[in-house]
């Protein structure tokens, strides 16, 4: 019993220290790329209400910035 209880004792900093290693998630990395992109554009990211584990599906590039190629005079 005490080998149970020791053996726990040292395997939950262990196990706890795993789930934080592994620094940014991909979910954060592709939000990172989808808003420099957005920004780029000159827009601000919009959530579209979905919840599907992608930010590409989950926010819409609203676009706030100048006039559009189709509004300039020519």
């Amino acid at each position: 019993m005490r080998i149970l209880i020791l053996s726990a004792m040292i395997a939950m900093p262990l196990l706890a220290a795993c789930g934080t290693a592994g620094g940014v998630s991909q979910y954060q990395k592709d939000m990172n790329a989808l808003e420099k992109t957005c920004t780029e554009r000159q827009g601000i990211l919009t959530p579209t209400g979905l919840q599907t584990g992608r930010p590409e599906t989950e926010y819409a590039c609203t676009i706030t910035g100048g006039a559009s190629r189709l509004s300039q005079p020519r």
